[in-house]
């Protein structure tokens, strides 16, 4: 019997919830990489990216190709970089709406603050 597809996605947003993994992704989503070039912006050791890039590997995230020596890792499907791109737009309207809140909340507190004679 299969999973029931709740159960599958909540898998695949597991394999989502790794910054490196992410940063990855955001990185691949740009264009194609080469291991090499990724360390730097990832920020981790060799061997951590290579244990992160295989889990993408294993979901199906990404694939890897061989030129000389050089392993150079791309998206499987450009609908991963519009998935984060949705998550991005998603996070900055939470974010927004936590500024805003935050700012009410400094201009009640500054009000009731003069009000009180300070």
């Amino acid at each position: 019997m299969s999973a029931p597809l709740y159960q599958l996605k909540a898998e695949f947003f597991k394999t989502l919830g790794h910054p490196a993994r992410i940063r990855v992704l955001e990185l691949l989503s740009e264009r194609d990489h080469a291991v090499a070039e990724m360390l730097p912006e990832v920020g981790i050791e060799p061997a951590h990216l290579s244990q992160q890039l295989a889990v993408l590997r294993r979901a199906g995230l990404v694939v890897s190709r061989k030129e000389g020596a050089t392993v150079i890792y791309s998206l499987t499907s450009p609908r991963v970089a519009e998935l984060l791109a949705v998550a991005r737009e998603i996070l900055t309207g939470v974010l927004s709406g936590q500024v805003e809140l935050l700012d009410e909340m400094r201009a009640s507190g500054s009000a009731s603050g003069r009000a009180g004679g300070g």
